[in-house]
């Protein structure tokens, strides 16, 4: 089976592991996703992910984080830019969801990043997906 679009695969599979109070997910592995799962990491929407060799292109498994009771951390993951509408903002128009409490994911000319991250930096680029 191809895979036309990675990105929405991945966040899929996340929202869905999340609604089923699962503790890990297994993902396609590429670039983009590894970039996707470091920046939820640093964030601190997942506990941590690793890579897993499956003799094609890999895996990535993502360990989900929830709260002491069991709560989700992650409500809402949505994706922006999309392979038939592709969103690009410069660093002035950068969304702040839930006003500042959740990220936007970015993928700038420095790799991809959280919004706090590309406004340090003052890079724009393709709004990939934003999480609360």
């Amino acid at each position: 089976m191809s895979l036309s679009d990675p990105i929405a695969d991945m966040l899929t599979r996340i929202r869905n592991a999340v609604r089923n109070q699962s503790r890990h997910v297994m993902i396609k592995r590429s670039k983009i996703c590894t970039g996707i799962a470091e920046v939820l990491k640093a964030e601190g929407y997942i506990t941590d992910f690793d890579a897993v060799d499956d003799g094609r292109q890999g895996l990535l498994r993502v360990a989900l984080k929830y709260g002491p009771r069991g709560e989700q951390i992650i409500h809402q993951l949505k994706r922006v830019s999309k392979p038939g509408c592709r969103r690009y903002t410069g660093v002035d128009e950068l969304p702040r969801p839930l006003a500042g409490l959740g990220i936007a994911i970015v993928s700038t000319s420095h790799g991809v990043l959280s919004d706090r991250q590309a406004r340090e930096k003052n890079v724009g680029g393709e709004l990939i997906c934003t999480v609360e």
